[in-house]
């Protein structure tokens, strides 16, 4: 495990996170989207319970499964939001995260070979 692995990758802010706790950057989703097939789906449109992607900036010292840079799927209602600097942040435990990608997972046992 790298030592730099508790700091935040994009401006190394002096934060150490603690335990099994996971700092993220949520992607942008919150505004219009397109469907797979090119429709165009407003951001007022009513959707039922919708798992969300986000990176993860820095880990705590009891994390195993994620690092710094890995995308994971959470769920966005089960979340605390954070602003440092002026950014927000989602701040989770590492048992609320869903999956987990990564390029160092590609051709191992642990992936599946499916596209979420």
């Amino acid at each position: 495990m790298s030592a730099n692995r508790n700091a935040p990758q994009d401006d190394k802010l002096p934060i150490r996170m603690l335990h099994d706790r996971v700092l993220v950057r949520q992607d942008t989703g919150e505004g219009e989207r397109r469907s797979g097939g090119g429709i165009l789906i407003p951001a007022t449109a009513a959707v039922g319970r919708r798992l969300a992607w986000a990176a993860v900036v820095a880990v705590g010292q009891n994390v195993r499964t994620v690092e710094p840079g890995d995308r994971v799927l959470f769920d966005p209602e089960d979340r605390a939001e954070v602003e440092v600097r002026g950014v927000g942040y989602v701040l989770m435990r590492e048992r609320d995260l869903h999956a987990v990608a990564a390029d160092r997972f590609e051709g191992s046992e642990d992936s599946t070979g499916l596209y979420l």
